[in-house]
């Protein structure tokens, strides 16, 4: 990724609306959600949250498959992997690292 590229990813999510609707979609994974939903879901205006779309849509953080009469609106996950190594690229100056913080994603049995 390149410094625009990021910019513009992390401008486009630099918006309270813009980073809720994002991390829903995260959630939600690539099945996405068609924007009437995402409205209903958020409790945004269609007209505000049209704008929010096109906003994230051209930053590259969100894709959109037509469904019909509707458009499906779902998380990139590629970009958002990108701008996430694009920003730990110089972590721990090159080396492994991590951060213990206690918690995993993963569940254990």
């Amino acid at each position: 990724m390149e410094a625009a590229q990021a910019v513009r990813a992390l401008g486009a999510i630099a918006n309270e609306s813009r980073l809720a609707v994002f991390r829903l979609l995260v959630s939600i994974g690539p099945d996405g959600l068609p924007a009437g939903t995402l409205a209903e879901m958020l409790d945004i205006a269609p007209s505000a949250l049209s704008f929010h779309l096109k906003d994230l849509t051209h930053s590259g953080l969100l894709v959109q498959r037509p469904d019909g009469r509707r458009i499906i609106y779902s998380a990139s996950f590629s970009t958002m992997n990108a701008l996430l190594a694009y920003l730990t690229e110089n972590c721990c100056q090159g080396q492994d690292c991590s951060v213990d913080t206690g918690m995993s994603c993963s569940k254990t049995a």
